[in-house]
């Protein structure tokens, strides 16, 4: 049985690359597709993580600027170091209380972050402030208990064997990453024309060790963390079930999707 963790204190910049950010840019680049922003904006990227949406934003919506926000300085310091763009800059900071003035972006977004906030509504009160009148406030968020396949496969597969495990499911822990909880947050927010969309990306794993393996580097995700609890014979039968359950294809790759679910609201 795993012990309580702490889900959201995140670090660690190989171990989540490995498990997880390889993913954030797919989804980053289907975020602004739909955003459609014009350029010369001022950006403010709240959650910016190791930089996934932040280098979208540079490659593809010809920012005036972008400023990165991130509690985790083990994050900042790698996005810092990968994002040479002169238009890039990164602070340290909470989403609670974000380091900026008010009324100071033409877009505030948040990828795959506002749900590890505690509190979430005091975050996108802040990326609210943010904001100047008329800009777009958005964000997007796993389906975790839907379409972000695999992740739900591991779950599926751990609480199989641990049912103990089914308090750690994200998809338990983060009922706002829905359409309904994200439109009611928004407009809770005071935001108007909330406009929530799915996004859908391919997640294909080469081979069982490609999907695997990550999962025992020592990182901060929920998920890494839980396999780091188990004992070793716990490990070797939760690596067991998900080889027997997840669709393994001829080849030996593992074609999974992950979904996503966008929102954005205009600050009036």
């Amino acid at each position: 049985m795993a012990e309580p963790t702490r889900p959201h204190v995140w670090g660690n910049t190989e171990a989540f690359e490995a498990y997880m950010g390889r993913w954030s840019r797919p989804v980053a680049k289907s975020f602004l597709a739909w955003l459609l922003p014009p350029p010369g904006l001022r950006w403010l990227d709240v959650g910016c993580g190791t930089g996934a949406l932040t280098r979208a934003i540079l490659a593809t919506a010809d920012p005036r600027d972008v400023l990165g926000v991130d509690p985790a300085a083990d994050f900042i310091a790698t996005a810092t170091a990968r994002i040479i763009d002169p238009r890039a800059h990164f602070a340290i900071g909470d989403a609670r209380d974000l380091p900026v003035p008010s009324d100071a972006y033409n877009l505030v977004v948040a990828g795959l972050a506002l749900n590890f906030v505690p509190k979430p509504a005091l975050a996108l009160t802040e990326m609210v402030r943010a904001a100047r009148p008329g800009g777009t406030v958005g964000a997007y968020v796993w389906d975790y208990v839907g379409e972000m396949q695999l992740v739900r496969s591991f779950w599926q597969a751990a609480i199989a064997l641990d049912p103990a495990a089914a308090a750690l499911d994200q998809g338990r822990q983060f009922p706002i990453c829905q359409p309904e909880p994200l439109t009611s947050l928004f407009g809770a927010a005071g935001l108007g024309a909330i406009a929530v969309q799915a996004i859908v990306v391919p997640t294909l794993f080469r081979n069982f060790d490609d999907y695997w393996l990550p999962h025992l580097l020592g990182g901060s995700a929920v998920v890494q963390r839980y396999v780091a609890s188990l004992g070793e014979e716990q490990r070797t039968a939760l690596r067991n079930q998900l080889q027997a359950t997840l669709p393994i294809a001829a080849d030996g790759s593992i074609p999974l999707t992950a979904r996503a679910w966008a929102v954005r609201g205009m600050k009036e």
